[in-house]
């Protein structure tokens, strides 16, 4: 076995276990304990974040995170990533800190020249806007741990109606929208399903004594509410929009499998809503301007007339 292949075989096998030590590993390769101790050494010189364990029983574990063996790349699959990395770059917080960006780091510095090249010119020529959002990185990073290892999070919140208050909370998913990231979750403290805005939580910790929920581990960001928006009160909401507001809108999830096109190349929408959040609906609306024409309910018009008595006072 080449000395390139046993390192590789090396590495896979310490990623699978827990500890080692030098005379299981020199079994495993059919090599001697002294190679073995080489291997180590050059290993810990290529990054992998080996410690030794002292004493009797001791031997070697791997240092805080695993390392993932290599894997083959084409360049359209590169260029790909390094793009979708780079598509993260003006959100204000992620879940997982500075780690996509020393990914990138250490996946752009092996690749070759010519394809970093080409990934050079793509610099500032490409970008996905996001609004830029002020949160706490650490509180992102534990809910997302709570997510993967399945364990309830105790988070202190500030509400926009009570003010800060602590929760104790099991995390179904992440998403964002509009630079915002959200955190549906079950309450514990509520016994109910909520949805937390994450720049509003001040503290967040992994709670093992509290115990998870096996339905709420199998609902996802898609359909945590179904059940509670099917117990709420519904109104129809209806909005016509011309051309213009129609192709704004259809980008929209919220309202793009309810627009019907018209002949004249508008567009209307007809869909069901939960009355408490006719004014989140309709703020939306009233961003398009003169291109949409909200057509019921009537509290969405008497809404949307306040807000232009407001705006007059502003420009008498």
């Amino acid at each position: 076995m080449y000395k390139s292949q046993r390192l590789l075989r090396l590495m896979m096998i310490i990623n699978a276990k827990k500890s080692f030590t030098i005379p299981e590993l020199a079994m495993d390769l059919g090599v001697s304990p002294r190679t073995i101790s080489r291997d180590l050494t050059d290993l810990g010189e290529l990054g992998v974040p080996l410690y030794s364990i002292q004493g009797r029983g001791g031997g070697y574990r791997l240092l805080n995170e695993r390392i993932l063996p290599p894997i083959a790349f084409t360049e359209s699959e590169a260029i790909a990533i390094f793009f979708a990395v780079q598509s993260l770059r003006y959100f204000g917080a992620l879940p997982f800190g500075d780690q996509a960006e020393s990914a990138l780091d250490k996946f752009y510095h092996y690749l070759p020249f010519d394809v970093r090249e080409q990934i050079n010119r793509l610099q500032d020529k490409v970008a996905i806007w996001s609004p830029n959002r002020s949160m706490s990185v650490s509180c992102l990073t534990v809910l997302l741990q709570a997510i993967m290892i399945k364990s309830a999070v105790t988070i202190d919140y500030n509400s926009s109606e009570n003010g800060p208050n602590t929760r104790e909370i099991q995390p179904i998913g992440l998403y964002s929208d509009r630079g915002y990231w959200y955190c549906p979750a079950y309450c514990f403290t509520r016994q109910a399903y909520r949805l937390f805005r994450t720049d509003r939580i001040l503290t967040a910790s992994l709670n093992d004594n509290v115990s998870c929920l096996e339905d709420v581990d199998r609902k996802s960001v898609l359909n945590w509410d179904v059940e509670e928006l099917d117990r709420q009160e519904k109104t129809l909401f209806c909005v016509r929009l011309t051309e213009k507001g129609k192709r704004k809108l259809e980008g929209n999830g919220r309202f793009r499998d309810f627009i019907e096109s018209q002949d004249e190349g508008g567009g209307i929408i007809r869909m069901h809503i939960p009355a408490n959040k006719l004014e989140f609906y309709t703020d939306m609306i009233w961003e398009l301007g003169q291109e949409a024409k909200i057509a019921e309910p009537m509290e969405a018009i008497t809404y949307i007339n306040c807000k232009l008595q407001g705006m007059k006072k502003l420009y008498p």
